[in-house]
Parts: C-alpha cells; structure tokens; sequence
C-alpha cells in the first residue's frame, strides 16, 4: 500500500488543508440536508477569494450560522447581520452575508416542496452522480448543462451567489459528478460510493456541457 505522500492526487491537492479535504470530503455523495447547506454557502463565499480562505475560515463560519441550520438562520435579524458584519472569523460581505440569510429562507421553501434540499438538488444528476474520467485539470470545465439548470432553477426559487461555475463547484464538492482526475487515487474510492441515489424524482437536461475550460477550485467564481 502506498504511503500518503506517494498518492497520486488531483494537482490543485497541495499543501496540508486542501490534501485533508481533498482526501476526505470532495468529490464524497452528500445526501445530509446541513451539509449540502453549508457547502453552497461556502462555494458562495469564495467568490472573489481562495478555496484555502474559506478551508481556514470553515469552524468560525459554522459558529457564526448556528451550524449551518437553516430554520435559525432565516430568522437572523438585523442586530445579527451587524454582529456578522463584525465578525473577522468570517468573510465580512454584506452582500455574502445577506445572500446566506435570504439563501436559508429559500432553502425552507424547497423542503417544504421537495421534502429535503438533498432530494431537490440531486435531480438535477438524475439521482445519481455523473462518473467522468478526466485526463487532466484541462479537460475539467467551469460549468455544465447540469450546474446551468440548477443554477437557473435557484436563482428561479430566490438563491443568492448561485451563478452556474458556483454550482458547478458545488456539484463537484458534493459528489453530484466525479471530477477527480483517472489517475487520483480518490476516483475509483468516489465511485465506489455514489451507488446510492437521492431521491425518485429525475430531470433530463440533455447532453452533458463542457466549456474546455480548467477547473476553477482556487480561482474566482461566477
């Protein structure tokens, strides 16, 4: 068995933090309501700054938003907002800030519609996540015909800071595709684990899009 450090992993895997989240969480099927919150939250966030930003700020940003817990985040007043506003621990914009409050209320709304944000979001991927066998970060786009129709559905239901790169980071995250590289030794691992889809209802997008372009994990978001 190969050591950690001989590990073939995807090349934006460097340094302690991102190999630990590389490792462990991307590319996993979340199906858990929370934390399919809390990661679009932090795909928004990260517009305009780092993916290692928002990895640092990660435990202050689920002590400042109650845990990511929705119900109690859509009732965050403006004394709240203020106190946010303050908060260093966190990324300290109005308008990331109140996109997470208004983002909370609208996902109240899709579990009330869907009986769970997990089963809105992966009928999007037709309950199961798209397996692909990228070469190279060259071959990984920015966005596809599955993350502009989710996108254009949240925007639709009243979502904030969910332009279709950002959800297509989202999806990556999540595990709603497999975008580790064939050589990553979490591709086979990530697979193994998408047997299990989220919900009955299905959606048909069509072919799957790809713009080309390389995958924006650290870099600036739509």
């Amino acid at each position: 068995m190969p050591s950690q450090s001989n590990l073939v992993r995807c090349p934006w895997a460097q340094g302690e933090q991102y190999v630990a989240y590389h490792d462990e969480e991307w590319g996993v099927p979340v199906h858990d309501d929370r934390l399919l919150f809390e990661m679009l939250i932090l795909e928004g966030a990260q517009a305009g700054l780092s993916w290692l930003t928002i990895l640092k700020k990660r435990d202050n940003y689920r002590l400042a938003f109650d845990n990511f817990d929705a119900a109690r985040i859509a009732r965050y007043n403006q004394r709240k907002r203020e106190a946010l506003l303050q908060d260093a621990g966190i990324v300290r914009n109005r308008l990331k800030i109140d996109s997470t409050i208004d983002n909370a209320k609208a996902v109240l709304a899709v579990r009330a519609e869907f009986g769970s944000f997990d089963a809105y979001v992966w009928r999007f991927v037709n309950g199961t996540a798209i397996q692909n066998a990228r070469q190279s970060l060259k071959d990984v786009p920015a966005r596809t015909t599955e993350s502009d129709a989710l996108s254009k559905d949240l925007k639709k239901r009243g979502f904030r800071f969910v332009g279709s790169t950002i959800c297509y980071a989202f999806m990556q995250a999540v595990g709603m595709v497999n975008d580790h590289l064939v050589e990553c030794h979490r591709h086979r691992d990530c697979a193994s684990l998408s047997g299990e889809p989220a919900s009955k209802g299905r959606l048909n997008h069509g072919r799957r899009g790809s713009s080309g372009k390389q995958q924006k994990k650290k870099g600036d978001r739509e």
